[in-house]
């Protein structure tokens, strides 16, 4: 890991600003008397996005520990903020306010973090705009949509000095943590390879077709800094993963993040030196999925290190044990961890240690929430309050993110290439023409 790049991963505090109440708590309400005690430590948050990542933040937002307050919930439909605000009603005894563009809650001094669970192509742009806006931030995978947001996403965090945390809440898992602190310390000698997996059985997707827009829904805001085009039905709900790359990042951004994160992070990565690919669609051929389906990518680094992502969406086949997770070879022995699990083995195949827990996160199935994505949230909490260091600064995200550009670029160019391990840059000419992104004019993301 370079110098600069250790710069980048230092501790980041910022005080929340304190509230001078005056009278007394005689007759005051529960509440009212609530938000007095520790409210010099209160962070106020807006939320944007409120589709399947929402369950994440339920818990986090509503336990009194936290000591947060929920002022805005923003979503460019309207049948999700007022899902949302339902949800919310059975764990908050106050209402946040629906709120159909962000940007007002930005514009609010009062909002001292904004939770980014948009689609992938908002989730930098968004992102920027609210730490310029003087937020701290906590964005969900992927935090880029090509290697340039993320470039800009970093230069932005550190101009503004505010707090911002990539939402691949397995850096928060305390099983995982152990185990890759045992590895790191040669529990299972060097270790030289990772396989990452995912495995699941999505089925057909609706072929696109032109519709009038939805009710209730802000189309050319859902398109932000995207390309306009004309709307598609059900595009807004979750069907933009697969319609080409105007706003998704395809199944390597939606879930090869998480695992690609964890097996670098047990191998001590950065950059790879080369990437190659092999991809393509392989199921319902005649569908709306406009990319590949199935993934089997190769990323090697220095030191003869190599980690393989071996992705299949929509075939069932249980190759290694479960819908997803990591395999880390070593020397003298290897690991598997997931979400709910470590299993370390000797160098015969003998397993030493099985170490089952009661983790509840969300695995392959649709929607967001568990006990690690709480613990990921409430360390961005701490962190913002001096209390504690991230588990995944964005600096560190967007390498293990840069993982999943390559691979989607080597697949739609159709070659692998040679990277430079140190600035991250690819050694080839068609590559680099997709280190960024065509925008919509006067949304391009500037820091």
């Amino acid at each position: 890991m370079s110098s600069d790049r250790r710069d980048f991963l230092r501790k980041v505090t910022a005080g929340a600003a304190g509230v001078v109440v005056g009278g007394s708590a005689m007759g005051m309400s529960a509440r009212s008397y609530g938000r007095i005690i520790g409210s010099n430590d209160r962070l106020n948050i807006a939320i944007m996005g409120l589709g399947r990542r929402l369950g994440a933040y339920v818990q986090p937002i509503s336990q009194k520990e936290s000591n947060v307050e929920l002022l805005y919930l923003c979503d460019v439909m309207k049948s999700q903020r007022e899902k949302a605000a339902g949800r919310f009603a059975k764990v908050l005894d106050y209402k946040p306010k629906l709120e159909n563009d962000f940007r007002n809650a930005i514009d609010d001094s009062n909002v001292d973090i904004i939770i980014n669970a948009t689609p992938d192509h908002w989730h930098a742009p968004g992102s920027i705009m609210a730490i310029k806006g003087g937020k701290h931030v906590y964005v969900e995978k992927p935090c880029s949509h090509n290697m340039n947001e993320s470039d800009l996403l970093v230069a932005a965090q550190k101009k503004y000095n505010k707090v911002v945390q990539m939402g691949n809440q397995q850096r928060s898992s305390h099983h995982t943590i152990n185990i890759i602190k045992e590895i790191h310390d040669g529990v299972i000698g060097t270790p030289y390879k990772a396989v990452a997996f995912y495995t699941n059985t999505r089925g057909e997707v609706p072929n696109q077709k032109k519709t009038p827009v939805r009710d209730g829904l802000d189309w050319d805001l859902f398109q932000g800094p995207a390309p306009r085009r004309e709307y598609t039905e059900e595009t807004w709900n979750y069907n933009w993963h697969w319609y080409g790359w105007d706003f998704g990042t395809a199944e390597a951004g939606n879930n090869a993040t998480h695992e690609l994160d964890v097996a670098r992070w047990a191998l001590q990565v950065d950059y790879p030196n080369r990437v190659d690919v092999e991809a393509a669609k392989r199921h319902f051929a005649n569908d709306g999925w406009e990319m590949y389906d199935t993934m089997d990518a190769t990323f090697k680094f220095a030191g003869d290190k190599v980690i393989k992502w071996d992705g299949k969406s929509r075939n069932g086949y249980d190759t290694y044990g479960g819908g997803r997770g990591t395999i880390i070879y070593g020397s003298e022995g290897s690991v598997f961890v997931d979400r709910g699990k470590y299993i370390l083995y000797d160098r015969n195949g003998k397993v030493i240690k099985d170490n089952k827990t009661n983790s509840n996160e969300a695995g392959t199935a649709l929607g967001g929430g568990g006990d690690m994505s709480t613990s990921h949230v409430v360390n961005f909490f701490n962190t913002i309050r001096g209390k504690d260091k991230l588990n995944s600064h964005i600096a560190e995200g967007v390498i293990s993110q840069a993982m999943v550009h390559y691979s989607n670029i080597a697949y739609r160019i159709d070659k692998g290439f040679d990277i430079d391990d140190v600035s991250g840059r690819m050694y080839d000419k068609d590559a680099m023409k997709l280190w960024g992104r065509e925008y919509a004019p006067g949304w391009e993301p500037t820091v």
